[in-house]
């Protein structure tokens, strides 16, 4: 099982979330962050951590970002591995 991060999160990119996990499995896209689903162990420690509600299990996923749970899947390989906290995009 895993988490996704989903819509939004998109033009938001909080970063509260990278570092409580403690096996670093988010990656960093241009205007969103993932998870990596093979990485992921399921502890749910960032799940709180979001201030827009963006990570869910993936059976809790809401139906209509039910496209992210794949989103996630294929763009984390891709991307480089976020650890540390950054400042959200501006507006945020």
């Amino acid at each position: 099982m895993t988490h996704v991060v989903a819509q939004p999160c998109d033009n938001c990119k909080y970063t509260d979330c990278v570092v409580v996990c403690p096996v670093e499995c988010f990656y960093e896209g241009e205007t969103m962050l993932y998870i990596h689903p093979d990485e992921c162990i399921d502890c749910e420690a960032c799940v709180p951590e979001c201030p827009v509600e963006a990570i869910f299990h993936e059976d809790n996923l809401p139906a209509e970002w039910a496209s992210y749970k794949a989103l996630n899947a294929e763009m984390a390989p891709k991307l480089p591995q976020i650890t540390e906290k950054k400042e959200p995009l501006a507006g945020h």
